[in-house]
């Protein structure tokens, strides 16, 4: 019943910067927190970061730290990732989902819903 369909990856060189964008199709949009997961070949699928329902709390992992940015638009029912300075461990496919949990959690089994995913390749 519920969609979310990533979009915004590519291939780009190291240092350059995407912008990638989850629509979210669900009245419930609202009530979820969002994160961001990316999964390279081979590798466990990890945490990237998370959005409080309002937006006001973000999180992220340490390997991405002052240079992603995790946004929400509630009015569009979207999530935005803003990736800067981009290295070639980035590589991965991202993926987008949501949660209801009424904590911040940083574990893919806690998300219940999910996109499609999109490839991010970097460069070197």
């Amino acid at each position: 019943q519920v969609q979310l369909v990533e979009s915004g990856g590519g291939l780009v060189q190291a240092g350059d910067s995407l912008r990638l964008s989850c629509a979210h199709s669900a009245r419930t949009f609202r009530s979820t927190a969002m994160g961001w997961f990316r999964q390279a070949p081979g590798k466990e699928r990890e945490f990237v970061a998370t959005i409080t329902r309002s937006g006001s709390s973000t999180n992220y992992a340490d390997s991405v730290k002052g240079r992603f940015t995790i946004s929400r638009d509630n009015a569009k029912n979207t999530v935005y990732l803003q990736m800067n300075s981009l290295k070639p461990e980035d590589t991965a496919v991202y993926y987008c989902a949501s949660t209801t949990v009424p904590f911040t959690t940083f574990q893919p089994v806690r998300y219940n819903d999910w996109g499609q995913g999109t490839q991010v390749t970097v460069s070197s």
